[in-house]
């Protein structure tokens, strides 16, 4: 028994297979998936999301949205969605490097944007560099 996986953004339908196992970004942690889960929604921060089918394994850069698990299929609806192989690490570097010194002079106003910044680009970064 598999998984069905679908990855949405507003662009495009990043994924769209099956999964023996998902792994999710969770608000409060990651979450692991597996046939049979307990139906659940839950909200997504930027992480990476990762799934395995057949012995190999793909990752994901994700920001937030949201995840629902219901009868083997799991629906993640996300800002932006983009595999290892799509993603220019040298970018995301640069792109850590800016939040991080915006992050020396932030405000309490902008504090959590600059930090999910950040934490996409480590997502990235971490995608990129996974193998699959």
């Amino acid at each position: 028994m598999a998984l069905q996986l679908l990855v949405v953004t507003p662009e495009r339908k990043a994924v769209e297979t099956e999964a023996d196992e998902v792994e999710l970004p969770g608000s409060e942690g990651y979450l692991g998936i597996l046939p049979g889960h307990t139906p659940l929604i839950t909200l997504l921060k930027p992480g990476v999301l990762s799934f395995k089918r057949a012995g190999r394994s793909q990752a994901f850069a994700v920001s937030t949205g949201f995840a629902e698990i219901a009868s083997d299929r799991v629906s993640v609806l996300v800002d932006s969605a983009l595999a290892g192989t799509e993603i220019d690490a040298a970018a995301a570097e640069r792109e850590k490097a800016k939040a991080e010194e915006e992050m020396k002079t932030a405000g309490i106003d902008t504090l959590e944007p600059i930090r999910a910044r950040i934490d996409l680009a480590e997502a990235r970064l971490t995608a990129a560099r996974r193998p699959s």
